[in-house]
């Protein structure tokens, strides 16, 4: 593999004081090369979307140091972070997070005010098979179509690394299979690090490397030398 582009070292994350503090990462350890496909697996309050949030400069952690792209993610004051999630970090979240009053192509073209160097709004709705959709509103389109904009406007700011957040949790299974393929191949033909936090293991088939956690801790780490095709992925 590639150049070693994200490192969490020792990392910890507590929320509250005293006897109401709760400890959401548990020295946490662990490494992701340049253009991987990786699942960080795990049930609900296991961490991962704290590990997540640490990734994406939108929580910092309590100790211990997060490096992204040779970046200390971890020393940033809110500025920097800001910077970094403009222009390092592509979001996809759960539930689209579109803006209902803008069509397909404007929501994708939001990301022209936050980097200088974006990409044609156009051409990334073609890569997401959605160039015939490009006047229609959110509420005009399935929830698959919703979240393949997402991923469009995600990757339209040409970040180092996309972060998914249960990316395909409110689709059906054939819809979640294409939402997946599309992951995969940002990783694979296009060189984005592409990580996604998920509690379905059968996700986790396709990726080259899945971070399994547990109550805060990483129960393992396993590198998939033959990660299946995913429309072989059963739901």
């Amino acid at each position: 593999m590639g150049k070693t582009i994200v490192e969490f070292k020792d990392v910890v994350k507590e929320y509250g004081q005293g006897e109401g503090k709760q400890v959401a990462v548990n020295h946490v350890n662990f490494t992701i090369e340049e253009g991987e496909f990786v699942v960080i697996l795990g049930q609900s309050g296991a961490g991962k979307s704290t590990v997540l949030n640490m990734l994406g400069g939108m929580d910092t952690p309590t100790s211990g140091t997060v490096m992204v792209d040779g970046l200390e993610v971890s020393a940033m004051n809110d500025k920097k972070l800001s910077d970094y999630r403009a222009e390092k970090i592509g979001f996809i979240f759960q539930f689209y997070n579109l803006i209902p009053s803008l069509t397909a192509y404007e929501n994708v073209a939001l990301t022209k005010s936050i980097v200088n160097d974006a990409l044609d709004p156009m051409d990334m709705l073609k890569r997401v098979g959605l160039m015939d959709h490009a006047k229609k509103f959110p509420s005009q389109m399935s929830g698959g179509e919703q979240q393949r904009v997402s991923i469009a406007r995600a990757i339209a700011k040409n970040p180092k690394i996309i972060l998914g957040d249960e990316p395909t949790g409110a689709l059906d299974s054939e819809t979640g299979v294409k939402v997946l393929e599309l992951l995969v191949d940002m990783s694979h033909n296009y060189g984005n690090t592409v990580i996604v936090v998920t509690h379905n293991a059968d996700i986790a088939k396709c990726a080259d490397k899945v971070i399994r956690m547990k109550n805060g801790k990483i129960r393992e780490i396993k590198i998939n030398d033959a990660p299946i095709p995913v429309e072989e992925v059963e739901w």
